[in-house]
């Protein structure tokens, strides 16, 4: 591919040097770069691309692209030889302009795929596993980006990022195309909504699954937080989406709706909501464990589900991922066929193995909102309050992120647990035992007092064992925060942790002190 051709979709306030120019490929990480690369240096929010010029240009890159003038103009005294373009400064402008590039360096696959994407607080990583399962049972090969895994067709790998840079998501992309996938599903978050990661990616179905405090580190108000959600539906850089799935029973429904072009179809799901309010509905929902059915109600009818999912949360993410498949032209049959099927998500109420030995249940969720906790133990108590069981649940607050939520998740904590163990999740850069005294005091009443019993244990390893050897026959345990994550993040240094294992390993030790 020529130079012109890769920027030819690009707005540049200015270029410099030859035109005629080979381009094999394009980066933004200058460790990356490989001869015939074009090299996108953008301003990011921790780091500046422009920095690592000389880097790029020693490793041979054929182009660079540049937000900002002073690095402009300095490439072109230096290096008159080397292809340039300058595009309008600031943070957004160099990240429209490598996707726009990457767009034309891959081919624009991104034209090849019909993509489903899916924004909200909770449930986005179920709901694209979920979307992508109900279309693999009827033959269809696709793309999936999301937070635990990245899919091409039947290859797994692991992800890096929620929604990776523009370049990364067009390479996989391409990577599908050429694999014959014909569908896309991913994850988009609202930081990358908010700094143009998807810019011109063309949403076929757009899903919202709700909104709830989280990110306020970035994004500061829940209305700045709604409104960068609400651009999936606008359409980032490309049309907006020809349908819109919208959940019926949450609060900001109405926003999303708001933001949707006149000419989109809406797909409204709910279990609360009205009938005029929703059109596709669970209907006679009944809850167990490792089991959930229910008749999804639809304008042409319905059917009965049967799905090997847990609780009122996986409802919602299934008729999400039910509106969506339906949408891409799956029926309701179809899906009705595939439901029994599903495949629990890691890290999303998952059963930890040895739990039925020990006659209680332990389970591993990621729940770290608070609402996203609420609905863990209301979850909770449906299953253990036939038969007089207690809620023990473990949870801490991640370092570096909004901090409000803390006290919030300590109060609902408190409020629907008989025993609370506080502890530590990724503190990054923060003192772990200032995030658990912030979220102690959500637990303190008026007169001082603590709502219910709790126990504080720094290290999430003594803390796993500590609510585990609390429980009883009967009773459930959480472990909320971390779900799928293999790692701990503190502020020097990331160790191997997974809740998973190190839950499995007590249930052993248990096993083996019963057995002796």
């Amino acid at each position: 591919m020529q130079w012109t051709e890769a920027i030819a979709d690009v707005t540049t306030l200015e270029t410099a040097g030859p035109s005629s120019v080979a381009v094999t490929g394009v980066q933004y990480d200058s460790r990356r770069v490989v001869a015939g690369d074009v090299f996108v240096a953008m301003r990011g929010g921790t780091t500046d691309g422009n920095r690592y010029v000389d880097a790029a240009i020693a490793k041979g890159a054929s182009a660079i692209v540049t937000d900002t003038r002073e690095t402009f103009n300095a490439l072109k005294v230096a290096h008159p030889a080397l292809a340039l373009a300058l595009v309008g400064e600031g943070h957004t402008a160099g990240r429209r302009a490598l996707a726009e590039i990457s767009a034309a360096v891959f081919g624009h696959p991104e034209q090849k795929l019909g993509l489903i994407a899916v924004t909200g607080t909770n449930g986005k990583t179920t709901t694209t596993l979920l979307t992508e399962q109900l279309l693999r049972s009827v033959g269809r090969r696709s793309v999936l980006i999301g937070t635990i895994e990245v899919h091409v067709g039947d290859e797994v790998r692991e992800s890096p990022h929620t929604t990776p840079e523009s370049r990364d998501v067009l390479e996989i992309f391409a990577e599908g195309v050429a694999a014959g996938c014909t569908e896309a599903v991913m994850e988009m978050s609202s930081h990358a909504l908010d700094q143009e990661r998807v810019w011109k990616l063309p949403v076929d179905v757009a899903i919202f699954t709700n909104l709830t405090q989280d990110h306020l580190d970035y994004h500061v108000t829940m209305e700045r937080y709604a409104a960068a959600k609400a651009r999936l539906f606008e359409g980032v850089g490309a049309p907006a989406p020809r349908v819109v799935v919208l959940n019926a029973d949450d609060p900001y429904c109405a926003r999303m709706a708001q933001a949707r072009s006149d000419t989109a179809q809406v797909m409204r799901y709910g279990i609360e909501a009205w009938v005029e309010a929703a059109n596709y509905r669970a209907v006679d929902v009944e809850l167990h464990a490792g089991e959930t059915n229910f008749f999804l109600a639809t304008p042409k009818g319905a059917v009965e589900i049967t799905m090997p999912l847990t609780g009122r949360v996986n409802v919602y993410n299934f008729l999400a991922a039910a509106c969506a498949a339906m949408a891409r032209g799956m029926t309701m049959e179809e899906i009705a066929v595939a439901a029994p099927t599903l495949k629990q998500v890691p890290g999303r109420f998952e059963v930890v193995a040895g739990s039925r030995e020990a006659n209680f249940t332990v389970v591993v969720d990621y729940a770290h909102t608070d609402d996203a906790l609420k609905n863990l133990l209301i979850l909770a108590h449906d299953l253990v309050s036939p038969h007089g069981g207690n809620v023990i649940t473990l949870f801490g607050c991640g370092g570096d992120r909004d901090r409000t939520k803390r006290p919030k998740m300590g109060r609902v904590a408190a409020a629907e647990s008989d025993l609370v163990v506080v502890t530590s999740d990724n503190p990054r850069s923060e003192d772990p035992s200032a995030i658990i005294q912030e979220i102690v005091t959500g637990m303190m009443m008026a007169d001082g007092s603590y709502m219910g019993d709790f126990v504080v244990e720094e290290d999430r390893r003594a803390a796993i064992e500590v609510a585990i050897r609390a429980a009883k026959p009967g009773d459930i345990v959480l472990l909320a925060g971390k779900g799928h994550e293999k790692t701990q993040i503190f502020a020097d240094h990331t160790v191997p942790f997974d809740d998973v294992a190190e839950a499995a390993r007590v249930l052993e030790t248990l096993q083996g002190e019963q057995n002796a």
